[in-house]
């Protein structure tokens, strides 16, 4: 850096070192946490997938173990997906002469508590990989193929996924 160079920059700096500052502290308010969490809604939820799994588990092996033939009966099933909740949304169009613009929000309820929730439009299920029963009966092909077909319709798992085991 030549001599000249040094003054210059002194005088640029002290003419303008209120800007600097205030783009300083910008930067500095921009990078503290803002206190608002949104790491509990996925928790809940994943919370509510396993509640769910688990009761459609339970109910399975209550059901099969009333089929006759079958005796004690576990069910397990493995989840690709949980169950899924599509909210209501507003699409707004808006077109120049040069370009579209699409902006869609969220329809929010507000009750009476000024609680604010999103409007459910529709809950897709969950989606299995495969499931494995096991049960007492499992060496009785009749039992074996009769739990197949309902476990496959109750989680529209196909047949080639669906384990059929014996119980020691």
């Amino acid at each position: 850096m030549d001599q000249t160079a040094a003054p210059f920059f002194r005088q640029f700096f002290a003419k303008y070192k209120y800007c600097f500052l205030i783009l300083l502290v910008g930067v500095l308010l921009m990078l503290l946490p803002t206190g608002t969490k949104t790491t509990q809604q996925p928790v809940q939820q994943s919370v509510e997938e396993t509640k769910e799994a688990a009761t459609l588990q339970e109910q399975l092996s209550a059901l099969l173990s009333q089929l006759e033939g079958a005796g004690k009966v576990q069910v397990l099933l493995t989840q690709a997906t949980g169950e899924k909740r599509v909210y209501q949304t507003n699409d707004d169009t808006t077109s120049d002469d040069h370009s579209e613009t699409c902006r869609t929000d969220t329809v929010i309820l507000t009750d009476s508590s000024r609680n604010q929730v999103g409007l459910l439009r529709q809950i897709d299920p969950p989606t299995y990989l495969g499931a494995v029963v096991l049960c007492q009966g499992a060496e009785n092909s009749a039992v074996k193929l009769a739990i197949t077909e309902a476990v496959s319709n109750a989680t529209g798992l196909g047949y080639h996924k669906i384990t059929v085991l014996k119980m020691k």
